[in-house]
């Protein structure tokens, strides 16, 4: 098995053949590949055990004092995290040196290449704002929190519009047919659907603006902000929208001062780099069990600081957008697609008894009604032309009156 150990040096890797070791063949292991002699190790399952200042702190640590004790007795299994603090110095094995240049081996072009791949956080976004609408915004935290409870992760698209100043509003999002775990997000596209959303987007002047996904309570256990997978995925639809004012927003629960959850909303924007390296390649995509989630692994070398490595902070790749709100144009009253209540032209009904006392453009301006209308109508003529009088607050032909009342009349 694997086990890893944490020390003040850091995380290192270590291999355990033997199923049934004990305490004192972990420390035998530790002095023969990292270096520290065993009567200057101090083993425990307990993280304080770094924060120990003395000697006399370290002998509180007691649960793997003895060495017969078998690691199977600790819980300790493949992938476990074992605290290691130690006395004195140790060398660290650094990486073979290679000379380079006139008077050693000579540069390749991947040397060249690694060396030009520096990593730094990216202070500024080239989005100013990102402002949601009030109500499309509770709709989706809502639903996570009080159907899902944050035990699943869900995401979609946001659409919206960019001002030139760089403002990024966003007036509704669309989930996609989706499976959440409490680590992944899967979405299943489906180009049919996808295709009446932007022709609903077009009609009403907006465009898809960025990724909005859960973080489920689970995950609020991790010390990241991002995890790698979740940086995967976000790296992946930017690059895919080719907007430089993209957002991703991440949605959780957080404790506040009274003990009590709050939903919480933040957001960022992938970094210039990192969009960059996503397209041209260079991260890993297979993720292992045993990877630690708040670091994204190269496939070669980059300049993180002053040294090459190929594992980055994901922090490295946030460039955090400040938040607003607003009062959009559309309602978000009407049921939202792909969820775990399928949407109906029984809803259709419902939804224009109750809002039978308002002109009829409001009453279908909601972006979950008119993708429940593409189902029937014409995406490439009808959608757009509706959608387009809800965005200039137009009178609806009477033709389109009859055709969506005989839609909730068959239902």
């Amino acid at each position: 098995m694997l086990l890893r150990i944490r020390s003040r040096d850091g995380l290192e890797r270590l291999t355990v053949d033997n199923p049934n070791a004990t305490v004192g063949e972990l420390k035998s292991l530790i002095q023969n590949n990292l270096r520290i002699p065993l009567e200057n190790q101090t083993l425990s399952t307990n993280q304080n055990l770094l924060l120990a200042k003395t000697a006399d702190d370290l002998t509180r640590f007691v649960d793997m004092a003895n060495p017969n004790t078998p690691l199977a007795a600790l819980n300790l299994g493949h992938g476990s995290i074992v605290f290691l603090a130690y006395e004195g110095e140790r060398t660290v094995a650094g990486p073979n040196f290679h000379p380079a240049g006139s008077f050693g081996r000579k540069m390749t072009m991947d040397d060249l290449i690694a060396k030009q791949m520096k990593v730094t956080r990216q202070e500024t976004p080239h989005c100013e704002l990102v402002s949601f609408d009030r109500d499309c915004a509770n709709a989706f935290q809502h639903y996570v929190n009080d159907t899902l409870a944050f035990a699943v992760k869900r995401g979609g698209f946001m659409y919206g519009t960019v001002s030139e100043e760089g403002k990024v509003e966003v007036d509704f999002i669309y989930e996609p047919p989706q499976q959440g775990t409490e680590e992944n997000l899967t979405f299943f596209r489906d180009p049919e659907e996808e295709k009446a959303v932007e022709a609903i987007a077009l009609g009403l002047g907006m465009r898809r603006v960025g990724f909005i996904f859960t973080q489920t309570v689970g995950q609020d256990k991790k010390d990241y902000t991002l995890s790698n997978r979740e940086v995967l995925q976000a790296a992946e639809f930017h690059a895919e929208s080719e907007l430089k004012e993209w957002v991703t927003a991440m949605v959780k629960l957080e404790m506040n001062e009274d003990g009590a959850a709050d939903v919480h909303f933040e957001a960022f924007q992938m970094s210039d780099m990192c969009i960059r390296l996503f397209k041209e390649g260079w991260f890993e995509t297979e993720i292992g069990e045993d990877q630690d989630p708040k670091l994204s692994k190269m496939k070669k070398d980059v300049v993180v600081g002053v040294k090459d490595t190929r594992e980055v902070d994901n922090d490295f790749f946030l460039v955090v957008v400040k938040i607003f709100d607003h009062q959009g144009p559309l309602s978000s009253t009407f049921p939202i697609e792909n969820r775990i209540t399928p949407v109906t032209l029984g809803a259709l009904k419902t939804h224009l008894d109750r809002a039978k006392s308002l002109p009829y453009v409001k009453r279908i301006a909601d972006f979950h009604l008119m993708l429940l209308l593409a189902r029937i109508l014409d995406v490439n003529a009808d959608i757009p032309a509706l959608a387009a009088c809800v965005h200039t607050q137009s009178a609806i032909l009477e033709g389109y009156q009859l055709l969506i009342e005989s839609m909730a009349n068959a239902s």
